[in-house]
C-alpha cells in the first residue's frame, strides 16, 4: 500500500477529531472522579481516621539503584512525580495544538492567548491590591490564576449536547495556554535556590532529546529513558519537576511516519487517561485536605483566602470577558462559529474554577516553614475550595439560560 501526502493528511484529521472528541469526554469524566476523591480526603482529614490518612501522606518513600537514592514523602512523590508526568501531557497537548490544531496558526491562538493573558492577570493583581501589605500573603499572587481543565469541562457536559463543540474547544485552547503560563510562573517565581551544575546537567539531557528529534529517531523508549534523567536533573537543580515534563514532550517528535504512526500522538492518547483518572485524583486526594474547623465567614474574610476567591470569582471572568470583547470589537479577532459574547462570560466564569492548579500552586506559595506560612496554606485551601464552587455556579447557571433561550 502506498500511502501519500493526501492520504496521511486524511489520517490525521480524521485522529484529530476523534482525538478532541475523546479527549473532552475523558477530561468531563476525570472532573466527576476528582470531586469524589476531594471530598473523601475533607472526610478523613475532618474525622477520627485522620491520623492515618496523615501517616500514608507523610511517610517516606525511598527508592534505591546501587548508589542512586531518592527518598521522598507520599506527598512529595504524587506533587514532585507523578505531576511532572500531568504536565508531560499537558505539553504534549500544547504542541500537538500548535502543530497541527486549535493553536497552530497566529489567527487561532490569538483569542484564547488574549483571554488567557487576562484570565491571569486580573486575579493576580486582584490578590496583590487585597495583600500588599502582608508580606508573606504575597506569594500566594499566583494561585488564583489558575484554571483546572477537567473540572472546567465537567461542567460544561453537564449542560450536555447543546453546548457549541467550538465553545469547549475554546475553553481547552485557553485553559492549556493557561497551564502554560502556570509552568512558566513555577519556572520563574517559585524558584529559590539553584544549582547550577544540575541545571547544566538537564541542558546536556535536552540538547541529546533535541539531537534524537532532528534525526526523527522515534523509538519512545529513548525518550522516556532520558527523560527520567532529565527529571532527576531538575529536581536536584532547584526548579519544580513540573518543567521536566513540558520540557520532555516539546522533544517528542509528532510527524507521522510511513506506518501512520505519531509517538506524540500516540504517548497522549496512552498516558492521558491515567493522567484523568489516576494521576490527579490522587494528586486532589492528597491535596485537599482542608480543615473545617478553619472554614467560617471570618476565615475567609482574611486577605489570603479573599484574595485567592475574588480573584477566581471577579477575576478571571473580568480578565478573559474584557479582554476578549476588545479584541472582537477593535477586529484583533473573531469569535469561533455559533459563539456570543454572553457564551464567552460564561466560560470565563467556569475558568475560575481553580482547583487542582491552584491547589498545586498553593503548595509553591506556601510551604511550611513557619507558622504564618502554615497559616497562609490551610486558609488558602479555603478560598481556591469555594472560589471554585462559586465559579462553577456562576457559570453552570449562565450557559443555562443560555440553552432554554435557545430552545
Amino acid at each position: 500500500m502506498i500511502i501519500n501526502k493526501e492520504t496521511l493528511e486524511l489520517h490525521s484529521n480524521i485522529f484529530t477529531k476523534n482525538f478532541i472528541r475523546d479527549f473532552l469526554k475523558t477530561e468531563s469524566a476525570s472532573g466527576t472522579l476528582l470531586i469524589i476523591f476531594s471530598i473523601i480526603a475533607i472526610i478523613l482529614s475532618n474525622s477520627e481516621l485522620s491520623s492515618y490518612y496523615y501517616m500514608v501522606k507523610n511517610s517516606n518513600i525511598t527508592i534505591n539503584i546501587g548508589n542512586f537514592s531518592i527518598s521522598e514523602t507520599t506527598h512529595e512523590w504524587i506533587n514532585d512525580g507523578l505531576m511532572s508526568i500531568f504536565f508531560f501531557v499537558i505539553g504534549l497537548e500544547l504542541k500537538r495544538e500548535m502543530i497541527n490544531g486549535q493553536l497552530s496558526s497566529v489567527s487561532k491562538v490569538l483569542l484564547p492567548g488574549l483571554a488567557a493573558i487576562g484570565g491571569m492577570a486580573i486575579p493576580a493583581l486582584i490578590y496583590y491590591y487585597i495583600n500588599y501589605a502582608e508580606p508573606l500573603a504575597i506569594s500566594g499572587w499566583a494561585i488564583p490564576t489558575a484554571t483546572d481543565i477537567a473540572f472546567s469541562l465537567a461542567v460544561l457536559s453537564v449542560l450536555g449536547n447543546r453546548i457549541p463543540v467550538s465553545l469547549k474547544i475554546f475553553l481547552l485552547s485557553l485553559a492549556i495556554i493557561d497551564d502554560l503560563g502556570a509552568v512558566l510562573v513555577i519556572a520563574l517565581y517559585y524558584t529559590e535556590v539553584i544549582s547550577y551544575i544540575h541545571l547544566l546537567y538537564a541542558f546536556i539531557t535536552f540538547i541529546l532529546l533535541m539531537i534524537l528529534n532532528y534525526f526523527n529517531i522515534r523509538i519512545i523508549s529513548i525518550y522516556i529513558f532520558a527523560g527520567i534523567f532529565l527529571w532527576y536533573f531538575i529536581l536536584h537543580s532547584g526548579i519544580h519537576t513540573t518543567i521536566a515534563g513540558v520540557i520532555l514532550a516539546s522533544t517528542i517528535p509528532f510527524k507521522i511516519g510511513k506506518k501512520n504512526f505519531s509517538p506524540l500522538r500516540y504517548l497522549e492518547s496512552k498516558i492521558h487517561p491515567w493522567s484523568a483518572f489516576v494521576i490527579l485524583p490522587l494528586f486532589a486526594f492528597f491535596n485537599s485536605d482542608i480543615n473545617l474547623d478553619l472554614v467560617s465567614i471570618s476565615t475567609l474574610s482574611n486577605t489570603v483566602p479573599l484574595g485567592i476567591m475574588l480573584g477566581l470569582v471577579l477575576g478571571k471572568p473580568i480578565g478573559i470577558s474584557a479582554i476578549t470583547y476588545m479584541a472582537v470589537k477593535f477586529n484583533l479577532c473573531n469569535l469561533p462559529s455559533s459563539i456570543t459574547i454572553y457564551d464567552i462570560i460564561g466560560v470565563s466564569f467556569l475558568c475560575g474554577i481553580g482547583f487542582t492548579m491552584s491547589l498545586f500552586i498553593d503548595t509553591l506559595a506556601f510551604e511550611p516553614v513557619n507558622d504564618m506560612v502554615n497559616f497562609g496554606q490551610q486558609y488558602s485551601k479555603s478560598g481556591i475550595f469555594f472560589g471554585s464552587i462559586v465559579s462553577g455556579i456562576i457559570g453552570y447557571i449562565i450557559l443555562k439560560i443560555r440553552i432554554r433561550k435557545d430552545v
